[in-house]
């Protein structure tokens, strides 16, 4: 068996085990046809790197790709409670949770389109691990480590490459306030010439007009009193360019009042198109659901750091697996992997039954 045939039986082996993914495991499943030995080999492969997987996921990526097309960039960890420390297992803060914890930080771009049929058709097209090998000394005096670039520099690194290398074709970039930083929007409005979609922080300073801009009159977005479904046109401090600004207020899980500050540098945009674009970033949450329920991206016992981001390499592919039956077979994620689920308990009472009359 060549080795990435290997590689994309352990994709399939991620989506049928519930448990945890070993090579012990894939191996017995094959009936030890496909040895332990060359399994372990084969997740330690160093070629499992970024250019090999765009060509893995090009082809899908390819095929849902369009010019209203977008991209999410979010971030999440993996949590690995139980591994040893290394350059990419390490402490990371959870925005989600409020405190730092113990995994593997992974950055997504996740490129989502709307089909005619209303069906939203996702595709992870680039993946980054932060690697923490920068040794400093903190204010207490004790020895860290810290990334050589900050996610923010990898937004745009990566965002770079996927348009002018690997010619993706989309319009709008989507993140949360964690990268709404004016670089980040500045790179995308001048030199990648795209639409970017992001939440500002209720203490970001705007000015009204272009007059207040060079007067030096900004003021905090949450002082702005702006009616239901108004759209702004303002200056971001530190932009030299309009943004449009729109103030979403939503319902939490709790019933509270949320409340959203969202702009874009599409002009001609309104209240509903901001709205909805935005709404789009959540495909990006649902990729790393799914990811940590249905492709055992955090179960993995695996040490080294080149298996660990091998198995990221795999869960991912898994993922874009289930998306093509999601579109196959009409069924969400979830609602795929309980009709696998039920397959996989009908043929062990079958077995039974075989075991109990032989």
């Amino acid at each position: 068996m060549k080795r990435f045939d290997a590689f994309e039986l352990y994709r399939d082996y991620l989506l049928a085990e519930d448990h945890q993914a070993t090579a012990t495991g894939l191996s017995a499943s094959t009936d030890n046809l496909v040895k332990h030995d060359y399994i372990s080999d084969m997740l330690a492969d160093p070629s499992l790197d970024s250019q090999l997987f765009w060509k893995s996921v090009k082809p899908f990526a390819r095929k849902i790709e369009s010019e209203d097309s977008v991209i999410s960039v979010d971030d999440t960890i993996s949590e690995k409670p139980h591994s040893s420390i290394n350059t990419i297992v390490n402490y990371h803060f959870d925005h989600t949770k409020g405190k730092s914890i113990k995994g593997i930080n992974i950055l997504n771009f996740l490129l989502s389109t709307t089909l005619e049929d209303e069906t939203t058709v996702n595709c992870p097209v680039g993946f980054e691990v932060i690697v923490k090998d920068q040794e400093f000394i903190d204010k207490e005096g004790k020895t860290k480590y810290k990334s050589a670039k900050n996610k923010n520099e990898l937004v745009i690194d990566k965002l770079s490459t996927l348009l002018y290398d690997n010619r993706l074709k989309f319009k709008y970039i989507l993140f949360d306030t964690w990268f709404s930083s004016n670089d980040n929007m500045k790179q995308i409005h001048k030199r990648f010439k795209k639409y970017f979609v992001c939440p500002l922080k209720k203490n970001r300073r705007v000015a009204l007009s272009k007059e207040d801009k060079y007067a030096g009159k900004f003021v905090e977005v949450s002082s702005l009193d702006i009616n239901k479904e108004e759209v702004l046109e303002v200056y971001i401090k530190g932009l030299d360019f309009p943004v449009r600004l729109v103030k979403q207020i939503f319902k939490n899980k709790d019933y509270s009042e949320g409340v959203l500050y969202l702009v874009t540098n599409e002009i001609e945009a309104d209240y509903n198109q901001i709205t909805t674009i935005y709404q789009k970033r959540w495909k990006v949450e649902e990729l790393h659901k799914s990811l940590k329920q249905n492709t055992l991206l955090s179960k993995s016992p695996t040490k080294m750091e080149v298996t660990q981001k091998n198995h990221i390499f795999a869960s991912m592919l898994a993922y874009i697996e289930l998306e093509r039956l999601k579109i196959k077979e009409r069924l969400n994620h979830f609602a795929l992997m309980a009709k696998l689920r039920l397959k996989m308990l009908n043929a062990a009472l079958e077995e039974l039954n075989r075991l109990r009359t032989a």
